[in-house]
């Protein structure tokens, strides 16, 4: 079976301003690194917009309307809070960026693919049902795992190796118990949420909060010993993952200090449990990373073990 890679040029377009993290050349280190010869067998797959239906089955309708209607005048900036920040081409990139995770869960679903790589931007997981945060418009991965409940599936699982706590998805999936969302992050650290004692309403959420400095081998762990088990006994049918690569010990934004081949070994262990439970099906979406030589190390060895 195949690889797919979902990006769409517009999702270059997001113009968040000078001096943000979440800049345009993020996803230009990640695409020039699949770019390459060793790559050259990815099924490369435009994404197209996401649909309101397929919006609002995470998000509030009147958060989706008051964004979509946003207009930004061009070469000028909204801030929709502290971090969160918007141009005249964010809403399409948003767009663009959810629904290059649907048609990644059409792709695996439908046998284009085994697996797949949403290469996008803006990153999803901090985004709530009724409000952009943290870099996020639309929550990418909990929208592709509600589009494949709405395609039929039972039992949608979301792994989460971000640095930051994916409060959006534990929001979105807190009381639905078909829905599972596993998590390691650094805590104490932005959003503030992910706590061991927040589990969901039917037990759905399991969080790992490391400190920072825990480098490689607490990491694993926290994946070996709680985190992996939590996802073997939900047993999910589709494994979406949200990628984030901030984890990474060059990055400014944390210090969990993890090595890039820390991002291979958990990719290796999620590929093996998708294969026990879920056909090997799999929809990656791409989060954070801020160091753009690591971002792009880290990518390409998360998408050398999808395929």
């Amino acid at each position: 079976m195949t690889t797919a890679l979902v990006t769409h040029p517009a999702c270059l377009e997001h113009d968040t301003g000078p001096g943000h993290p979440e800049r345009a050349d993020r996803l230009r280190a990640v695409l020039d690194a699949l770019a390459t010869e060793e790559f050259a067998d990815l099924r490369r797959e435009e994404a197209p917009r996401a649909t309101p239906e397929q919006l609002t089955r995470v998000h509030d309708r009147g958060y989706v309307e008051r964004l979509l209607a946003v207009s930004v005048p061009e070469g000028r900036h909204a801030a929709l809070d502290a971090d969160t920040v918007i141009s005249a081409a964010s809403t399409e990139a948003a767009l663009r960026a959810a629904g290059g995770a649907t048609h990644a869960v059409d792709l695996v679903l439908d046998g284009g693919a085994e697996s797949t790589f949403v290469a996008v931007r803006p990153p999803g997981h901090h985004a709530e049902p009724g409000r952009a945060m943290g870099f996020c418009l639309f929550n990418n991965a909990a929208v592709a795992a509600l589009h494949a409940r709405a395609r039929g599936l039972t039992r949608i699982a979301v792994a989460d190796f971000d640095v930051h706590h994916g409060n959006g998805t534990q929001a979105a999936f807190w009381s639905e118990a078909d829905l599972f969302f596993a998590s390691s992050h650094q805590r104490p650290l932005y959003p503030g949420t992910g706590s061991a004692d927040e589990q969901g309403a039917a037990g759905n959420i399991v969080n790992a909060p490391l400190p920072g400095g825990t480098r490689s081998a607490g990491f694993r762990l926290a994946w070996r010993n709680l985190l992996l088990p939590a996802l073997d006994a939900f047993a999910p049918e589709l494994l979406v993952v949200s990628a984030g690569f901030d984890a990474h010990r060059a990055d400014p934004l944390a210090n969990l200090e993890l090595e890039t081949e820390d991002f291979a070994w958990v990719t290796r262990e999620l590929v093996a449990l998708a294969r026990r439970h879920a056909g090997g099906r799999i929809v990656s979406c791409l989060e954070g990373g801020y160091d753009l030589a690591a971002l792009a190390a880290s990518a390409a060895a998360h998408v050398r073990e999808l395929i």
